[in-house]
């Protein structure tokens, strides 16, 4: 799979959760919709402590797609660049049902219960079914990653 690492052109959600009273994000590129009905979603995570065992167990998470503005919130829950952790220190955030965090300006968002969760190798596949979305009026454009690369969409218009 190697060969594909980096081939696919994805948009980029931050996926949050409220474990032990601390606020935490990571990065993902993975996400999907599953299923319209009961509404489903996939998200997939590393087998690192930091997540995969802790989302489960926090029983909700929330799903924010970036919008292009947002960049630096993807390299910070990536782990990368300045303020390199999934904390929340100085992040702008809502909440709504299951009092996941969720991040102000994104493109859209979901509040998701855990639904399941499924073996995927060196990763856990989280199974939320979503109990509140919205999306942004202001229609920003999405945060899109490829070939380790953020895409600029600038020429990108919406309806």
């Amino acid at each position: 799979m190697q060969v594909l690492r980096g081939r696919f052109a994805s948009g980029v959600t931050v996926v949050t959760y409220r474990s032990d009273g601390r606020l935490r994000g990571l990065t993902v590129a993975s996400f999907t919709t599953v299923s319209i009905q009961p509404p489903l979603v996939s998200v997939c995570v590393g087998k690192d402590p930091e997540s995969h065992e802790l989302i489960p167990t926090a029983g909700a998470f929330g799903v924010s797609i970036l919008a292009d503005s947002q960049e630096f919130l993807s390299e910070r829950f990536a782990g990368r660049g300045p303020l390199v952790d999934g904390d929340f220190s100085g992040v702008p955030y809502f909440t709504t049902l299951t009092g996941a965090p969720l991040l102000d300006g994104a493109l859209a968002w979901l509040d998701c219960t855990v639904h399941a969760t499924h073996d995927g190798g060196d990763h856990v596949i989280v199974l939320g079914r979503a109990r509140w979305g919205d999306d942004n009026p202001r229609r920003p454009n999405p945060l899109v990653y490829f070939s380790r690369l953020y895409a600029d969409l600038t020429n990108l218009r919406n309806p």
